[in-house]
């Protein structure tokens, strides 16, 4: 008998930054898709979303010897949020809105990210990136070098994520990073002391690790979520990516591809997929489940029917009402899917005439006001895009959602930011572009990256994976859980008897 079941990925690629490049073309990369005709309406396996998860799964399917599936994707091109637009005056630059980092390549003869090894297979262009080493630091009168205050907030958040492992060996209710921090005698009092919080916790472990902090405020986010990778030492979890101990490293690749990063997933799925097994521009509406089978409605009109269902949607879209499952999901699923939040993270691009600031890779800002524009990166930086004169900022929680509100009103952004950057350089000139992508409004993804909430536990964990008694899978990540649920239900459809045990 079919299951269904709810996972949380790990996920390996984060949420930010831009990859600039000469003419780039979005859809190079999955054009090779062989042609063999339209998809049908009923097929054995339905894989909703086109990104990470959902081409990884369908290429686990595939290798199982399962060819009888149809990958449902509401934009024209694979990727998810994995997704870039022309930048700059003459429109010569292509910045990522979504994800730009690979983080964790291979540590000696250790496992290798898979991401990685994507990337490597399909040639993707990349740097690596020295976002701990090569800091600027800033505040609201100026340079200012508090790199001794940097080092010693890397060392508390360290010693949260010790302290947040034991409480989950224990099985004990999460703490808030706040509520840690005040136990170890090292919150933060200067501003400062709170921008280097920001840097190490909203900013760096929100993109690196997807299983991270809320970006809203330390009082709100978890600490358990950023102790994931030494709990994984133990042998509980198989995120290895920044345990260098046992698992991938701590190298953070940027990539500098023309064809975007998406093109690991779009030049990945060319090799394996064709056309009769791809519904492009179809946003599903409707997914209704029985012991019978599944029928998904798309929002422009298409019924399709299945045995098995796989659902990549992200957590933020789960928890709303774009897509709606017919029966409800049970209680304790929706419980385990609430817990996981879905926070959003911004960039704003600029571009310069040419280029006045600092020389490293990163600029950091304290403010009197914590979150208010503290992280720049250049991106007119050697080895990376020399001469592109531009820059970007990023701002996570409260701050990305004021952004959010204001219905890219760029002009009142560049006046806010430019307000920030002129206390950096007070002879800033005005930029000559400027750009920021809207990740919590849009419906196919209602925010960011998902995080862990403090009210998480570690039976929340495992309530996300556990089937119930329908025939369809739902997972929320990337590479490593689409290709599990794809297994799952690949050994369910050529045995019945290793369809999972429902709860």
């Amino acid at each position: 008998m079919p299951r269904f079941r709810v996972s949380v990925a790990a996920v390996f690629l984060s949420l930010l930054t831009g990859a600039v490049a000469q003419a780039a073309n979005a859809t190079q990369c999955q054009s090779n898709l062989t042609q063999a005709g339209a998809p049908p309406n009923s097929t054995k396996v339905l894989i909703l979303g086109g990104g990470m998860a959902g081409v990884i799964a369908a290429r686990t399917l595939q290798q199982q010897g399962i060819t009888d599936y149809v990958i449902v994707e509401a934009k024209h091109v694979f990727g998810g949020r994995m997704s870039q637009t022309t930048f700059g005056t003459n429109g010569s630059y292509v910045i990522e809105k979504g994800a730009n980092w690979i983080h964790g390549t291979q540590t000696g003869s250790g496992p290798a990210n898979p991401v990685w090894l994507l990337a490597k297979n399909h040639s993707l262009q990349m740097v690596e990136s020295h976002l701990f080493t090569n800091i600027t630091f800033f505040d609201y009168n100026g340079p200012n070098d508090y790199s001794a205050t940097f080092n010693a907030s890397l060392t508390a958040f360290d010693n949260a994520r010790a302290l947040a492992g034991q409480r989950w060996q224990q099985n004990q209710t999460d703490l808030d990073l706040r509520s840690a921090y005040n136990y170890m005698g090292v919150s933060p009092k200067t501003p400062q002391e709170e921008a280097c919080e920001y840097y190490q916790i909203d900013y760096t472990d929100a993109y690196r690790s997807h299983r991270s902090l809320d970006a809203q405020d330390a009082s709100q986010t978890s600490s358990l979520a950023a102790a994931w990778p030494l709990v994984s030492k133990r042998g509980q979890n198989y995120n290895y990516t920044f345990d260098s101990d046992v698992g991938y490293s701590d190298v953070d690749m940027l990539s500098v591809d023309p064809r975007g990063i998406a093109c690991i997933v779009q030049a990945e799925a060319a090799t394996f997929l064709n056309t009769s097994q791809v519904l492009f521009n179809q946003t599903v509406k409707t997914i209704q489940y029985s012991q019978s089978g599944v029928t998904v409605q798309t929002e422009s009109g298409y019924t399709l029917t299945a045995d098995h269902a796989l659902v990549t949607f992200s957590v933020g879209v789960l928890q709303g009402t774009d897509v709606s499952f017919e029966p409800a999901l049970p209680d304790w699923k929706r419980v385990a899917i609430s817990n996981i939040e879905m926070p959003v993270y911004t960039k704003i691009f600029l571009q310069f005439e040419e280029k006045f600031w600092f020389d490293t890779e990163i600029g950091l800002y304290a403010d009197q006001q914590k979150g208010r524009y503290p992280v720049w990166q250049s991106l007119d930086y050697p080895g990376i895009y020399p001469g592109s004169g531009i820059i970007f900022v990023t701002v996570t929680g409260d701050y990305a959602n004021y952004l959010e509100q204001l219905n890219k009103n760029t002009t009142q952004v560049q006046l806010e930011v430019m307000e920030v950057l002129r206390r950096m350089y007070p002879n800033a000139p005005d930029p000559i572009d400027i750009f920021l992508p809207v990740w919590g409004r849009a419906p196919l993804f209602r925010g960011s990256y998902s995080s862990w909430g403090a009210s998480f536990r570690p039976q929340h964990s495992y309530e996300l994976r556990a089937p119930v008694k329908v025939p369809v899978s739902n997972t929320s990540g990337a590479y490593l859980e689409g290709e599990n649920a794809a297994n799952n239900i690949a050994a369910c459809i050529k045995n019945s008897t290793r369809c999972p045990s429902t709860s």
